[in-house]
């Protein structure tokens, strides 16, 4: 099996509670490859700048995913600096600077167009169409997308999601898109649509799948001490994909058990600032913390 990721690698700073980091290591593509190297070896399609540092693409590498998709240009990388409040549900973006992502156009490298799995993290729903006539005999696409999107490209965006067989979204979005504001009419609206399985990602309450024969929910895994959500649903459909792809069975049963990987991988991000959590962590954390998280649900 084989999964590729496409989205962006970034420089973000952050302020919580908590505190503040001044241009670390993020964006999508980041988060998303590395839940799932937890799993699988995924590869990455994304952009840099030069001003971004090698030795974190080596770091990457050392977590066995294949860069071979990801192309450093002439200008500075990605750059996003947004505030979160005591909330951490509720965030302010004050600034975004699109820099080399700007005129960016996904050319996957010819290893990566027999993938099974795609994802397509946060793109410009425009550019779907271009990625997708590049793939050969692929298995399940996914994808996600951003309240940006669904304001400004919503035609475009309803497009793309009638071509993917999963759409993640969080319960803000499911309800925009499907112009609902219960949440299950609106899962159903969008399952509808056209994707085999939405899966609305509901932050501290855990996260929703609505199939064709069924609904799923589960819980989040237990968090007291929430340092910063950036990309914690990013890495959940990381995790969440690449749990699918290493058993290579897209099942009811296995569809369930990847939202709970999704929720455990998604609860080591919150705890630090950036990647930190999910390059401290290891195979053996999200052995315990899957055990643990069976006990919670066990009734």
């Amino acid at each position: 099996m084989s999964l590729v990721i496409i989205g962006s690698v970034a420089f973000d700073t952050i302020e919580t509670p908590f505190g503040r980091r001044d241009r670390i290591i993020g964006g999508s593509g980041t988060y998303a490859a590395l839940a799932a190297s937890f799993f699988t070896r995924p590869g990455l399609v994304s952009v840099v700048g030069r001003d971004f540092p090698r030795r974190f693409l080596d770091r990457l590498r050392s977590r066995k995913i294949d860069l071979a998709g990801l192309k450093i240009k002439q200008g500075k990388t990605f750059y996003w600096h947004g505030r979160y409040d005591q909330d951490p549900n509720l965030r302010t973006t004050i600034k975004t600077e699109l820099n080399v992502l700007q005129d960016f156009k996904p050319v996957l490298p010819e290893s990566f167009r027999k993938a099974d799995l795609v994802f397509l993290s946060n793109l410009d729903p425009e550019s779907h169409d271009f990625i997708l006539d590049q793939l050969t005999g692929t298995r399940l696409v996914a994808m996600d997308t951003i309240r940006y999107w669904i304001e400004n490209k919503p035609e475009a965006l309803l497009r793309a999601i009638q071509k993917v067989d999963i759409l993640f979204v969080n319960d803000e979005e499911c309800r925009l898109i499907a112009r609902e504001l219960n949440l299950v009419r609106a899962g159903r609206k969008l399952q509808a649509a056209g994707p085999k399985v939405i899966v609305v990602k509901k932050g501290e309450h855990g996260a929703m799948l609505f199939g064709k024969n069924f609904v799923f929910g589960v819980v989040a895994n237990p968090c007291e001490r929430v340092v910063d959500p950036t990309g914690a649903g990013d890495a959940f459909a990381g995790a969440f994909l690449g749990y699918l792809d290493s058993t290579g069975r897209f099942n009811q049963r296995e569809l369930r058990k990847a939202a709970v990987y999704g929720n455990v991988v998604a609860s080591l991000v919150i705890e630090d600032f950036g990647v930190d959590g999910l390059l401290r962590a290891s195979q053996l954390d999200i052995i315990n913390r899957y055990q643990q998280f069976r006990k919670l649900c066990a009734f």
